[in-house]
């Protein structure tokens, strides 16, 4: 009995695994864009038209993008760590005599996110609307970003603030010439 219990338990598991990934093969479809060699971690949730993700671009698991009127742009070569929330939009607030949830936003209501690429952000970080993260900076884990950030700047914090430099500026030249010129 513990045989067969243990062999419908591994072909629940293997069916689970099968139907998991063709899951995923047929979200890409949804998007916007979806880039080459991307992946997108378990239980994320997307507002797939209004998303974009570029090439070799690592979605985390349990990550959020989501914009109802606003487009968000993921970058090639980006990094989410898990759990990390992209939100372009926001409700009405400043109705009078109407209940916020009864409050329709208009389209174009919604800001749009840029993360541009060669960026990593690090685990439960907040990108908020309107925001624009410059080539090759990192945002630490936690971090809540609400105004855009320079290029190869590391943030951290809430809300988010430079603490440092990636490189310096002979160094961004020479590594955006080692790698840019592939492109």
């Amino acid at each position: 009995m513990k045989k067969i219990i243990s062999l419908i338990g591994h072909l629940c598991s293997l069916v689970r695994s099968v139907f998991s990934y063709l899951l995923r093969e047929y979200n890409k479809t949804l998007f916007a864009s979806f880039g080459k060699d991307s992946y997108i971690g378990h239980n994320c949730i997307f507002s797939y038209p209004t998303v974009s993700i570029g090439k070799h671009t690592y979605i985390g698991s349990n990550c959020v993008c989501q914009s109802t009127h606003g487009q968000i742009h993921i970058g090639n070569h980006v990094m989410f760590g898990p759990g990390v929330h992209v939100h372009g939009g926001n409700h009405v607030i400043d109705c009078v005599g109407i209940y916020m949830d009864e409050v329709t936003k208009e389209p174009g209501s919604d800001k749009t996110v840029i993360i541009e690429d060669d960026v990593w952000v690090g685990a439960n970080a907040m990108i908020l609307g309107g925001v624009h993260l410059g080539r090759g900076c990192v945002i630490g884990a936690g971090t809540v970003v609400t105004k855009d950030v320079q290029p190869y700047s590391v943030m951290v914090g809430v809300p988010a603030k430079c603490i440092k430099m990636r490189f310096d500026e002979a160094q961004i030249e020479e590594h955006e010439r080692l790698i840019y010129k592939k492109d």
